[in-house]
């Protein structure tokens, strides 16, 4: 059965500097492999899928 509506909450915080700086790393090395298997087309349609977008947060650290 597919999904309706989902609530995907915001949660706000502070993330200590030096691992901000490692998220950060992180995240710049994925998106690089992203768009050069994939494309950058396919990188902007998977970051604007909801649940992409917190699954990716969630691997980076943030939430």
């Amino acid at each position: 059965m597919p999904v309706k509506s989902v609530e995907l909450p915001l949660h706000y915080g502070h993330v200590p500097s030096w691992l901000f700086k490692r998220m950060k790393r992180l995240a710049r090395v994925l998106i690089e492999v992203i768009i050069e298997e994939y494309g950058t087309k396919v990188l902007l349609q998977r970051l604007s899928d909801a649940f992409y977008f917190q699954a990716l947060g969630c691997l980076l650290g943030f939430d």
